[in-house]
């Protein structure tokens, strides 16, 4: 069947002024796609001096004969555009953007305009902890279910230039940041939200704006959709409130009535008071209790579209997703772990309740301005020693000396280090037989790093050249 929003579009779209903000990943096909279909497109990109660019994209967009604006002031030149497609960094609030918007411009994104005009189910995950590891376990389920599934969000790859090739019975799976739902005015048919903790405080206003850009991921669905949100986290147990359609809780702490439980060890679906026994987590790969309540969300968004014996097959041949508490080697009796992923406090605590074994920690990095109080005991509880790096490294610092300063009998070893390869150095010695060498640096990898990916590689590089 045709897809006749895709065609509206299109036909809208030919001819007219478009402006393209930021030169990221998902907006490189859309340039792609732009130029076929003959719009009138420029490009803006804040960095300083074009010469940073990639030198094969600035050439295409030369070769399109598309304008290319760079430098800090670049959006200054955003004027008289039909539509405008923002990329996740530019957030709606930019002066510039409001501006055009006044103007009558369109001003929407790569993900939104995907879901706006996708003729197929759309399956989407947010939260501030384990979004990418809940919606690879929902994209995994409903493969092995027979589904035709496309995987895209914030993994994966951009999915808006391949919306012409989805059939009605294909299933769209996202992965969705509170930059890409902010002021988003569609929503997923499946909505699920993990957890709602502080992050992103360095670009969002405050923390009331960071939980409204993640509520828009059920906002407007209407009362056929289906909501599932963590009981356990008190913003969105919050959230069932302002919910249309149906509202799935799963829980590691409650026994609910209704809903998905992690209880002693066993994954529960509960309806009406009864308990089914769904899988035993010795039986997957995935390690900790933040793990197990992905688990949980991902069977209570796919349970009415899979039987429970794919739902299993699929959760045991799961190996997890790179950077996240991921097992590097073992050498000299001690285990590495890269939990790069590892950009809040909330993460990295729920990385340190993972192991049983004694932990020497690596942290630091990036500061998104957020509290490193609350990680201060559990690292007094779980870690031996502590080797710090990067900005956040005094608040970490100051965080636990505050709290050590309550036990005056208590002795704690940190050591600061100026490079991840240092602190990769200083745990080798520092570790013993029988201990963990966790990196979950608690704080974001711009002050080192392009992404906390490129930050796990190299982790993960400097630990396999140990000898």
């Amino acid at each position: 069947m045709e897809n006749l929003k895709l065609k509206a579009f299109e036909n809208n779209i030919r001819g007219k002024r478009v402006a393209v903000i930021g030169l990221g990943v998902s907006n490189v096909p859309l340039i792609d796609y732009l130029h076929d279909l003959g719009a009138n497109v420029t490009v803006f990109d804040e960095i300083i001096d074009e010469r940073f660019l990639d030198k094969d994209l600035v050439k295409k967009i030369k070769d399109y004969r598309f304008d290319l604006v760079t430098g800090e002031n670049a959006l200054h030149f955003l004027r008289g555009f039909k539509i405008i497609f923002r990329s996740p960094s530019c957030l709606p609030s930019t002066l510039q953007l409001r501006s055009e918007q006044k103007r009558g411009a369109i001003v929407t994104s790569e993900i939104e305009m995907l879901m706006n005009i996708c003729p197929c189910k759309i399956i989407g995950v947010t939260g501030s902890d384990g979004k990418t590891t809940t919606t690879s376990l929902i994209y995994e389920i409903l493969k092995e279910g027979g589904y035709n599934c496309h995987l895209g969000g914030n993994i994966g790859i951009p999915l808006f230039t391949k919306v012409k090739d989805f059939k009605e019975d294909d299933i769209v799976v996202l992965e969705l940041s509170s930059f890409q739902l902010m002021e988003m005015e569609v929503s997923p048919d499946i909505s699920v939200i993990t957890n709602i903790s502080p992050n992103h405080l360095d670009k969002h206003k405050d923390y009331d704006e960071y939980i409204e850009a993640k509520k828009a991921i059920f906002k407007f669905q209407g009362e056929d959709g289906k909501v599932v949100l963590n009981y356990d986290n008190k913003v969105t147990k919050e959230c069932s409130k302002e919910v249309e359609g149906k509202v799935v809780f799963f829980s590691s702490k409650e026994k609910l009535e209704d809903g998905v439980i992690y209880d002693k060890g066993i994954i529960k679906e509960c309806k009406d008071g009864v308990r089914k026994h769904i899988i035993d987590t010795n039986d997957i790969h995935l390690r900790g209790v933040h793990n197990y309540e992905n688990v949980c969300a991902a069977i209570a968004a796919t349970s009415e579209l899979v039987d429970t014996e794919t739902q299993v097959r699929a959760l045991k041949n799961f190996k997890g997703v790179e950077h996240r508490l991921e097992f590097v080697r073992e050498l000299d009796g001690v285990k590495w772990y890269n939990d790069s992923i590892g950009t809040s406090p909330s993460r990295t605590i729920a990385g340190l309740n993972s192991f049983k074994e004694k932990i020497v920690l690596i942290a630091g990095g990036y500061d998104k301005n957020l509290d490193y109080g609350p990680l201060a005991k559990p690292i007094l509880e779980k870690v031996t020693k502590l080797v710090l790096m990067g900005k956040t490294s005094q608040k970490i610092f100051d965080a636990v000396t505050t709290e050590i300063a309550k036990d005056p009998d208590v002795v704690f070893p940190i050591y600061r280090v100026n490079t991840l390869e240092d602190a990769v150095n200083r745990a080798r010695q520092l570790a013993k037989p029988g201990e963990v060498v966790l990196f979950s640096p608690a704080s974001a990898s711009f002050d080192m790093f392009r992404n906390f990916a490129e930050r796990g590689k190299e982790f993960k590089k400097f630990v396999n050249e140990l000898k």
